[in-house]
């Protein structure tokens, strides 16, 4: 299992990378491991506003469907078109395939995040439950 350092986290396994006002979000290694084989992503149209906590994408694997939720709250300037043709991509480089990039209302937002070092430890604890 994967943690990037250049990152931070969500209790519910986004992680959000930061350029300026502009953020990109995509769901971390340990929820694709939960997943499994990602075989569809429901996308958001560009310029939906959304807030904090909403829901910005369902993931849908042979396992399940599982909602992803903003860790911020802006409008999406960008969605990663990529993944309607190839789901799977999130499965394969779940930190290089993004869904959305948002331009960000609150950047104070951003506080209540999950650490590197921290979402690491919740995601071992995740896997010696397995």
């Amino acid at each position: 299992m994967k943690v990037l350092n250049n990152l931070l986290y969500t209790g519910d396994h986004e992680w959000i990378r930061v350029e300026d006002n502009k953020a990109y979000i995509g769901i971390s290694d340990c929820a694709q491991r939960m997943l499994s084989d990602i075989v569809f992503v429901e996308l958001p149209e560009v310029d939906d506003e959304i807030a904090k906590g909403e829901t910005f994408a369902t993931i849908e694997s042979v396992k399940a469907a599982s909602d992803s939720y903003m860790p911020v709250s802006g409008t999406i300037v960008e969605i990663n078109e990529e993944l309607e043709d190839n789901p799977a991509a999130l499965n394969e480089d779940p930190y290089g395939s993004w869904i959305i990039a948002v331009e960000m209302s609150d950047k104070s937002e951003l506080e209540e995040l999950i650490k590197p070092e921290v979402y690491e430890k919740i995601c071992e604890e995740l896997d010696k439950e397995a």
